[in-house]
């Protein structure tokens, strides 16, 4: 599985960014997908997870009531729609799937919200 993210830029907070991320390969094993962001110095912290059929999502306290995670299985592709952003939400922002219990990450987005 391959998972490669875009979307990620600079917004002033306040703003909103939609992130994509693809997957490729053996993407009918995928069950779980979710978002992960890193801000510098920090640990990698979960943002938002999804079912394999969409049906469950789960957030983070800090993304609740602005994100909202989705997935088009047909395109084998996730999103995470961000709004209301706010500085604090800079950070690098990971896509991970999960399959066969192995997780997979992508390469990463960078998401700078600005004053």
């Amino acid at each position: 599985v391959q998972l490669v993210e875009s979307g990620g830029g600079l917004v002033q907070a306040g703003g909103s960014l939609r992130l994509s991320c693809a997957a490729s390969g053996s993407t009918f094993s995928i069950n779980t997908m979710g978002w992960y962001r890193q801000a510098p110095g920090k640990q990698r912290e979960l943002v938002a997870v999804i079912t394999s059929g969409g049906g469950s999502t789960n957030y983070a306290d800090s993304a609740k009531g602005r994100f909202t995670i989705s997935r088009d299985n047909a395109k084998n592709t996730m999103y995470l729609q961000m709004n209301s952003l706010k500085l604090e939400d800079t950070a690098v922002y990971y896509c991970n799937a999960i399959s066969w219990g192995y997780r997979y990450w992508g390469q990463g987005t960078q998401v700078t919200v600005s004053s």
